[in-house]
């Protein structure tokens, strides 16, 4: 059996104060009847354990009350939000009984119940909030706006009430969310009283030395402080008089949390803050008189004393987004102490008391829709930024273009409306959403296709065998999530064209054949690819069969070599030479030499002249000591070769690509432009299998000419190279030395 905690005296004397205070808001009977029924109802609910005071041993009641007030005296709602605090806590309870009292209640108020459960619960699931994503929180699950309104008014509410708990950690985590996250609310809002008191309650408990250390000096100094601000007003309230104005002055102390801002920005201690007040003039004028008479006192006020023009805020021509108006001005005043002066008119002055709700009711807004107009500023407000008089034209239904979900975890996520389980997969990591099989919302499995509520708890599950398909974009709504998908197909095609080049090269070389790009570009070809990519996907994908392709590929590469019939290669001493050749190169008919890395009995070198590599038209020329030089077709010595030693001239070509490295020297020349050499070169490194071995670059009015030593292995690949080197912007010419 619980201990049951009686009501102390302190509590029961509240309790009777503010439904006293409720019941003179809504004289009806039906209205009285229902406020003593409920406060009946919650008495014995907790008198029978069914509702328990919380962790700071606040009374329910108490609580409930507290809140209804401070949302009807200090924000200006109404009856159905304070009987809605009333009976949240029954209804969050189940309390037998609450049907009577529900149906008393009426619709409205069953409606703001469900908002209030609703954001609790999603609250609730979040470990980590931060303020940004909490009011994006509460925006997403609260459908009526008086739900975020009572949630700032009973944190308000908690926060008097701290002082009574012992419970220190949990009164040190309500004050960092009083300060992080609520006080911003009622800031956006308007709620100047209540953004001030929330943070200096913040303060209190969190920073206890400081907050103390300030209030103490401010107590001290308040003597002196009150005679300034006499001697202020008092030429100043006669000048307006004298100009038949009608107002009122008063000094306002700046709040305790906004003296410490000051002095942590300006790095001082307390006696360095000299604008501790502000004074505020507050003007009795008709709606369309009011700019005209700030502007007035404002040029009475600047002809009195010397103004600080940086330091001017005119919210008369353009307010702030939740309504505020006013004229700040900083001027010099007595005793050479600067001194802010504030000057609006009373409609000015209760909107930025009570924020948002008075903004709308000047308008001139009220019954049912001047409710649902004025809610919808609250929600606009905190949106955006942006102008009231645009807020007033927004809808709130525009911020249903947003789905709020949660991770296991309570981290929340935004995405746009639609988003499916897999925009939610991408959205945390491209990897997990490649492997993306479906997900668990709120514990029941769904597929991949399933789309996001705001509110869903969302466990992404994953296969390591999955791969991205390209029609998931189909089920991908999000631009985020479509990008994503598109990146990690085309790293998926990559590594499965890799994989399936990779296979038929094992396959080649179990054949006793190397990888030609040549040859294989005549095999894609014939077989009608455009693409090599292509070519190589179909065979990841089984498409084409590996061994046919093999055949294919030792057919064509013995066809291009002109080795449709083989014969047995000769030694060099058997070689005859045809005295034809003298003037005409190497003849169309008789022995080649085979060039081999594998070759032997055959002593033959590369000629230094001119540097062939595989894949050059290249002859052999038989030196005095023996042996064999590989020109190029084209060496700058080969026509002295040919008419003078043409007896000595061989036929000769490459066989087997093998994998060998050249040395040869390209030319570059182009404009002398800033980073056009590391374009070049990084280029270079970008090729396989290709090394600079050395670099040499000369300049001269504005041109730059570079000779490049490359080792590569083939005609094939120097030749690609080449093109890419032309395509930097500022090259001119690339030429084979």
């Amino acid at each position: 059996m619980e201990e049951k905690i009686p009501l102390n005296d302190g509590e029961n004397d509240e309790i009777r104060e503010q439904t006293a205070y409720l019941k003179g808001c809504f004289p009806l009977p039906g209205d009285v009847e229902a406020i003593d029924l409920i406060a009946g109802c919650v008495l014995k609910a907790l008198s029978a354990a069914v509702i328990k005071r919380d962790v700071f041993n606040i009374h329910p009641l108490v609580l409930s009350l507290s809140t209804a007030h401070i949302l009807i005296e200090e924000i200006g709602l109404g009856r159905d939000v304070a009987f809605a605090v009333l009976i949240y806590p029954l209804v969050r309870n189940n309390v037998p009984g609450r049907e009577r009292l529900e149906e008393c209640c009426g619709g409205s108020v069953l409606k703001i119940v469900r908002g209030l459960l609703r954001t609790d619960e999603l609250y609730s699931k979040s470990s980590v909030v931060t303020s940004e994503n909490f009011r994006d929180l509460l925006l997403s699950s609260a459908e009526d706006m008086r739900v975020v309104l009572i949630f700032l008014a009973e944190r308000v509410a908690v926060m008097r009430r701290l002082r009574d708990t012992e419970a220190v950690l949990e009164r040190r985590q309500t004050s960092l969310e009083a300060a992080a996250l609520y006080a911003p609310i009622a800031h956006k809002l308007g709620l100047y009283r209540l953004k001030s008191e929330l943070e200096d309650l913040s303060l209190k408990y969190l920073e206890h030395d400081t907050y103390y250390m300030i209030r103490d000096n401010l107590a001290s100094t308040k003597a002196a402080r009150d005679a300034y601000i006499a001697s202020f007003i008092a030429p100043v309230k006669a000048e307006l008089e004298r100009f038949g104005l009608v107002f009122h002055i008063k000094g306002r102390t700046k709040s305790i949390h906004s003296i410490w801002q000051k002095m942590k920005k300006q790095q001082c201690g307390f006696n360095g803050i000299y604008d501790l007040f502000a004074i505020r003039i507050i003007l009795a004028s008709a709606p369309e008189r009011e700019k005209a008479d700030c502007w007035q006192v404002f040029s009475i006020i600047t002809n009195m004393y010397q103004s600080n023009p940086k330091r001017m805020r005119d919210w008369l021509s353009r307010p702030k987004s939740n309504g505020y108006e006013s004229l700040h001005i900083t001027v010099l005043g007595p005793e050479s102490k600067w001194v802010e002066v504030q000057i609006r008119s009373e409609r000015m002055d209760e909107i930025a008391e009570r924020g948002v709700a008075a903004h709308w009711r000047y308008k001139g807004i009220k019954g049912e829709g001047g409710l649902d107009a004025w809610l919808g500023g609250v929600r606009v407000a905190l949106e955006t930024g942006e102008d009231i008089e645009r807020a007033e034209r927004l809808s709130g239904s525009d911020y249903d273009k947003d789905v709020y979900v949660f991770s296991p975890k309570g981290d929340l996520y935004k995405l746009a409306a639609g988003a499916t389980v897999l925009d939610f997969a991408f959205y945390i990591h491209s990897e997990i959403g490649s492997k993306c099989v479906g997900a668990k919302i709120n514990g029941r499995i769904v597929s991949i296709r399933e789309s996001l509520h705001s509110g869903d708890q969302v466990e992404i599950l994953t296969q390591s065998n999955q791969t991205p398909k390209s029609d998931w974009l189909e089920i991908v709504r999000t631009a985020r999530g479509k990008a994503k998908l598109r990146l990690a197909l085309k790293e998926n095609l990559m590594k499965e064209t890799a994989l399936a080049k990779e296979l038929v090269e094992r396959r080649l070389r179990n054949r006793k054949y190397d990888l030609d790009e040549a040859t294989l570009s005549h095999v894609v070809n014939k077989l009608g690819y455009k693409a090599a990519s292509d070519f190589f996907m179909d065979i990841a994908r089984g498409r084409l069969e590996v061994n046919a392709i093999i055949e294919k590929y030792i057919e064509t590469r013995r066809h291009d070599l002109g080795q449709d019939t083989p014969a047995a290669a000769q030694s060099a001493a058997e070689y005859s030479f045809d005295a034809s050749l003298a003037g005409n190169g190497p003849s169309e008919s008789g022995d080649v030499l085979v060039i081999d890395e594998s070759l032997k009995g055959v002593d033959y070198t590369l000629a230094k002249c001119c540097n062939p590599i595989y894949g050059d038209d290249v002859f052999g020329f038989v030196t005095v000591t023996g042996g064999i030089k590989i020109h190029r077709s084209d060496c700058p010595n080969a026509p002295e070769l040919r008419s003078r030693f043409g007896y000595r001239i061989v036929r000769a070509q490459w066989s087997g690509k093998g994998q060998a490295q050249y040395a040869i020297t390209i030319r570059v020349v182009g404009n002398d432009d800033i980073g056009i050499i590391n374009n070049i070169t990084s280029i270079i490194s970008k090729e396989e299998r290709t090394v600079i071995r050395s670099i040499n670059v000369d300049s001269d009015d504005g041109l730059f000419s570079g000779v490049i030593v490359l080792m590569v292995e083939d005609t094939l690949k120097l030749n690609r190279l080449m093109k890419k080197i032309e395509t930097v912007k500022g090259v001119r010419l690339v030429e084979r030395v």
